[in-house]
């Protein structure tokens, strides 16, 4: 009898046994599925966001010169240096609100003597200027980045990658790369900038009528109209280079067109089409002409791409203007800018867009002193105070009007 109870008790704690083993073989599964180190999932899982891309805007400018009266305008006798931030007050929040921006510094900083045309010299206070307004990058290539030589070209560079800029279109040894690259938002930006040489006899480079040496040619970016196929090619390499390097925009700047022509001429188009066509670039900025060109899109013949095109960005500042030149045009620039968005996961921008600020030159007089400075033809254009105090606002007014014909703007 004893041995019957206990072969009962044995069976019982077994039948017990086996179903504890399968209400846990039933329950674990149901307690633990999708759960990570045993915790129960969320009732109401948070979802997946899906990936935002970056805004990216985009400033540059056309051509930043220093005439002659730019010189004794901008120089304090009392303390006998130079002061050129003025001259961008009213432009510095757009300039400093982009994420990158660029202009074209066509002049150089050799030191002293400094000169205004056509041997471009101006004060180190000026490169003060243009990083104080919120430049990121310095581009050098242009018809007057040898006015002093091999000299002047390297302490040019040297003396705006010590203010801290980027430095883009000349370069200091070979071995450097012929582009900049920056970070901005995490994205990868190629800076890749070329000017035109002028013909020589030979098989020399020339660049504003001067042959340059073999060396200083080897610093420099520069296409000849007389090769241009074979040199669009050099182009492309580069910017190819700037994409195997990690670009994931590249930014192309050409220095190039006919002076006081307020339209692209057929070179420059078949540059631009070409650039569009085979170089994966994602815009391209210009300058040299001194007046305005129309800003369009263009659309690669390779892959349907829309690229923003600016043909002339004008004069930024100078002293060319309808006293100097009879020409207004030439106080006319702007402040070309692209907004986009980049899908960093996919390497590809998903929406561009391109717009332009009109600028004008101001220069009025206190006393015998000339005063410089660039107005936005913005929304303030009115209220503009240093307009009200020259009485110069139907000169702006006008620009303003001449700039969005030549522009193309509807």
């Amino acid at each position: 009898m004893i041995e019957n109870a206990e072969r009962k008790n044995r069976f019982t704690a077994l039948l017990i046994t086996a179903f504890i083993a399968v209400g846990c073989l039933i329950a674990f599964p149901l307690l633990f599925s999708g759960c990570s180190n045993g915790v129960a999932p969320s009732e109401n899982p948070v979802p997946q966001q899906p990936e935002q891309p970056i805004d990216l805007n985009i400033l540059c400018v056309g051509d930043v010169m220093v005439h002659r009266s730019q010189l004794a305008s901008q120089y304090d006798s009392s303390t006998k240096k130079y002061d050129y931030t003025n001259n961008y007050r009213y432009v510095k929040d757009y300039i400093s609100q982009a994420d990158l921006a660029l202009c074209n510094v066509e002049t150089t900083f050799a030191g002293a003597p400094y000169s205004g045309y056509p041997d471009f010299c101006a004060p180190d206070e000026l490169a003060d200027a243009l990083k104080d307004a919120g430049f990121d990058v310095a581009i050098t290539s242009n018809n007057h980045m040898m006015d002093r030589g091999g000299y002047g070209l390297k302490r040019t560079v040297e003396v705006l990658r010590n203010k801290g800029f980027l430095t883009a279109g000349s370069r200091l040894d070979p071995q450097e790369k012929r582009y900049a690259m920056i970070e901005v938002k995490g994205v990868k930006v190629a800076v890749v900038p070329y000017t035109y040489e002028t013909p020589v006899s030979g098989t020399g480079t020339g660049i504003n009528g001067r042959v340059i040496s073999s060396e200083n040619a080897e610093l420099i970016n520069s296409f000849s109209y007389q090769t241009l196929d074979q040199d669009l090619e050099q182009i492309k390499r580069t910017c190819d280079e700037a994409r195997t390097d990690g670009a994931e925009i590249v930014i192309l700047y050409y220095h190039w067109g006919e002076e006081y022509q307020t339209s692209a001429n057929r070179w420059q188009r078949y540059i631009a089409q070409q650039s569009a066509d085979h170089m994966n670039v994602d815009m391209i900025f210009a300058s040299h002409p001194h007046v305005l060109q129309e800003m369009e899109y263009l659309k690669s013949q390779k892959d349907g791409k829309e690229i923003p095109v600016f043909f002339s960005m004008g004069n930024f500042i100078s002293n060319q203007r309808i006293e100097t030149l009879d020409n207004r045009y030439t106080e006319e620039g702007i402040l070309a800018k692209v907004h986009l968005k980049y899908l960093k996961s996919q390497g590809k921008i998903t929406d561009i867009k391109m717009s332009a600020i009109p600028t004008w030159v101001e220069k009025y007089t206190t006393g015998s002193k000339p005063i410089y400075e660039i107005i936005p033809l913005d929304d303030n254009l009115q209220k503009n105070e240093t307009l009200k105090a020259s009485g110069h606002l139907s000169r702006a007014e006008a620009a303003l009007e001449d700039a969005n014909g030549l522009l193309k703007k509807d």
